[in-house]
């Protein structure tokens, strides 16, 4: 494995997560909320009163950002090599496992482990061990 230097950005990946880090700050300090996207998602599937207004804004301003971005730049262009089986079948294990996990990534990476949560930390531990053995099986073992 090598390293893309042509298209290797730390600065715009610092800035970017410096931004992820200072709106959890902010969302967590302003309103006592973990800004974790499966929490956010899942409470509008279960409303309670009064608790759907910020969370469709949270929402919108997610999908905004990126409409907003995309007037200034050009997006990446995207290559997914897998079927829509496959797409489906991932995106309904990442639901799954945000439920058994209690949270997702955004949640437990960004939000847990700057509050030092151990539970967090063991949660992503797994995720991300779970992620290094599938891509190692897929890449080394099947040859994909």
């Amino acid at each position: 494995m090598s390293i893309d230097w042509a298209h290797f950005t730390p600065l715009a990946a610092l800035a970017g997560g410096a931004l992820i880090g200072l709106a959890a700050a902010m969302f967590v300090l302003l309103n006592g909320r973990i800004a974790g996207i499966s929490g956010v998602l899942g409470g509008l599937l279960r409303p309670s009163r009064g608790d759907v207004v910020w969370r469709v804004a949270f929402l919108l301003g997610l999908v905004g950002a990126s409409c907003v971005y995309v007037l200034f730049a050009p997006l990446p262009r995207v290559r997914i090599d897998a079927d829509y089986g496959a797409l489906i079948l991932s995106g309904l294990l990442v639901g799954v496992g945000t439920r058994y996990g209690a949270g997702c990534t955004s949640g437990h990476g960004v939000c847990g482990l700057s509050r030092l949560s151990p539970r967090s930390l063991v949660a992503t531990a797994a995720f991300m061990g779970a992620g290094f053995a599938t891509v190692f099986v897929v890449r080394h073992l099947f040859g994909v």
